[in-house]
C-alpha cells in the first residue's frame, strides 16, 4: 500500500501488559507469554474476529495489542473473558486498556497486515493508569458501553490521569464481584492524596484567621506521626551516585553502580525498594533533604554514595541512613581494580539487605552475585547507550536512541550473551517505533529480534 492509499478507521483496542515482566528470569518470561497466548487465543471474541478477518495482534515485548475492527464491545469482552481465564493462571498479572480510535492500516511487501495510529498509543496510555488486575477504559468508550444496560453496572468513573507528556486522559475502571480490580489505582490513589492535602491548605488558611499558632502546631506535630506510622521498616530507595571523577563524563558509571545495586536489592523479596524512575530526580546531592525524601518515597532508609573511577582503579562509598532521624546505619568504602565493580555492587546490597534484617535466599543471593557480562568494555557501552535511552521522551530523542542502538550493537559484538544489552537493545527499538519516529514494520521486526 502506498502512502497516498493510507487510510484511516476506527479501531477498537485492548492493550494487554504482564505486570512484573521485566524483573523475570528470560525463562520465566518466555512462559508467561507463552501461558498468555494461550489464554488471549482461547477466548471467543479473539477466535470470532481473528476467524472473520476483522482482528490483528500487535507483540509489544511485554504484552500485546489486539485491534478488533468489529464494535466497541469486542475489546471488553475479550478483556472479561482473559480476566476470567487468567484465574486458573495465578502467575500472570495483567492490566488491560481500552480505547476506540483513528488507526491507519499498513501491510508490508510480504503481505502481512500492521495497525498504527493514536488509537493504539491511546489504549496505552489508558493501561498505564492501572495497577494488577484493572481493566481501564477510555472516557470515549465508556460513553459508548454505557449505553446498554449490560455495562452500566460494571463501569466505575475514575475521573482523569495525567499520562505521558502532561496529556489527561478520563479513565473508568472496568470490573464486577467475579472480574476485575475494584481497587483505586496506585495513580489515582496519589491524586487523591494530592486533592486531600489541597483542601486541607484550604481548610487551614481560612482557620489560621482565627488560630494561626494553633493550627500550624497542630500540622507540624500530626504530619512526622502519620509519616513514621506507616513507614515499612524494610524499606529503601537507592539514590543516584555521585560521580567524583575528575571525567564529568563518567556520570553515566556513577549512575550505573547506583542501578546494579538497585536491582540486585529489588531481588530480595523481603524488601521494598523503591524504582528508579522515582529516585532519578534526586540526583542533585547538594539539595537532599533526606527526611523530606524518605516522607515523599515512603521508606525508612536511603542508601546514598558516590564513585571515583580513574583508570582501571575505582572507589565506591556507601552510606546507609534512616530516613527517620538522619541516623548514619552503616557505611564503607572500596577500593578496588575497576574488574571488581561487579563485586563491589553485590557486596554492598549483601550488606543492604543484613543491615536491614531481611531475609536473603540462596536463589536471590546467587542472582545477586551473577554478573551481567565479563566484558568491562561492553558494560562501558551498555551503561552509556543506557544514559541516551532515558532521553526517549524528549521529542528530538530520535538522534539520541540510533546512537544508543550502535553502542548496544557494539556491546553484543563483544558480548553476544549480554542479556540485559539484548533487552535494552529491544526497548530502544520499540521507543523509536512506539513514540513515531520510526513507526514501520522493520523496526518492529528489530525489537523482536533483539
Amino acid at each position: 500500500m502506498s502512502i497516498g492509499d493510507t487510510r484511516l478507521e476506527i479501531g477498537h483496542v485492548l492493550f494487554i501488559d504482564i505486570v512484573g515482566y521485566s524483573k523475570l528470569l528470560v525463562k520465566q518470561q518466555s512462559e508467561l507469554l507463552r501461558e498468555l497466548n494461550e489464554v488471549v487465543s482461547g477466548t471467543n471474541e479473539f477466535r470470532q474476529a481473528e476467524s472473520a478477518g476483522k482482528l490483528i495482534r500487535l507483540p509489544t515485548g511485554d504484552g500485546m495489542a489486539l485491534v478488533f475492527r468489529t464494535n466497541t464491545e469486542a475489546p471488553a469482552e475479550c478483556a472479561i473473558e482473559i480476566a476470567r481465564a487468567l484465574k486458573s493462571h495465578p502467575a500472570i498479572q495483567l492490566r488491560m486498556g481500552i480505547h476506540s480510535g483513528p488507526v491507519n492500516e499498513v501491510v508490508d511487501v510480504n503481505q502481512r497486515a500492521n495497525i498504527a495510529g493514536a488509537g493504539i498509543n491511546m489504549a496505552q496510555r489508558v493501561m498505564d493508569c492501572g495497577d494488577a488486575g484493572h481493566i481501564l477504559l477510555s472516557k470515549h468508550v465508556a460513553e459508548d458501553l454505557e449505553q446498554d444496560d449490560r455495562w452500566r453496572p460494571l463501569l466505575h468513573d475514575l475521573g482523569t490521569c495525567e499520562v505521558k507528556h502532561g496529556i489527561r486522559v478520563g479513565v473508568t475502571n472496568l470490573y464486577s464481584d467475579e472480574v476485575g480490580n475494584p481497587q483505586l489505582p496506585k495513580k489515582f490513589q496519589t491524586l487523591q492524596k494530592h486533592r486531600s492535602r489541597v483542601r486541607w491548605a484550604e481548610v487551614a488558611i481560612a482557620f489560621l484567621v482565627l488560630a494561626a499558632v494553633v493550627a500550624a502546631f497542630i500540622f507540624v506535630l500530626r504530619k512526622p506521626t502519620r509519616s513514621v506510622l506507616s513507614v515499612a521498616e524494610k524499606s529503601i530507595a537507592v539514590l543516584p551516585f555521585e560521580n567524583l571523577s575528575e571525567e564529568k563524563a563518567n556520570a553515566f558509571f556513577a549512575d550505573g553502580v547506583q542501578d546494579e545495586i538497585l536491582t540486585d536489592l529489588a531481588r530480595v523479596a523481603d524488601l521494598k525498594v523503591i524504582s528508579r524512575t522515582s529516585v532519578m530526580q534526586y540526583k542533585d546531592t547538594a539539595a537532599r533533604n533526606l527526611r523530606e525524601i524518605g516522607e515523599k518515597l515512603g521508606v525508612a532508609h536511603l542508601l546514598e554514595g558516590s564513585v571515583q573511577r580513574v583508570a582501571n582503579k575505582v572507589r565506591v562509598n556507601a552510606q546507609l541512613i534512616d530516613a527517620r532521624n538522619d541516623a548514619h546505619l552503616w557505611a564503607q568504602t572500596y577500593d578496588r581494580d575497576l574488574a571488581d565493580v561487579f563485586a563491589i555492587q553485590s557486596e554492598i546490597a549483601e550488606a543492604i539487605a543484613q543491615q536491614l534484617q531481611a531475609h536473603l535466599s540462596s536463589t536471590e543471593k546467587a542472582q545477586i552475585n551473577t554478573t551481567p557480562t565479563t566484558d568491562l568494555v561492553a558494560y562501558d557501552l551498555f551503561l552509556r547507550a543506557r544514559q541516551l535511552g532515558d532521553l526517549s521522551n524528549n521529542p528530538d530523542a530520535k538522534g539520541s536512541l540510533l546512537q544508543a542502538i550502535t553502542l548496544l550493537e557494539e556491546a553484543l559484538r563483544r558480548d553476544p550473551k549480554f542479556l540485559r544489552a539484548h533487552c535494552l537493545m529491544c526497548e530502544i527499538h520499540l521507543d523509536l517505533y512506539w513514540e513515531g519516529f520510526d513507526h514501520t514494520d522493520a523496526r518492529r521486526e528489530l525489537a523482536r529480534v533483539a
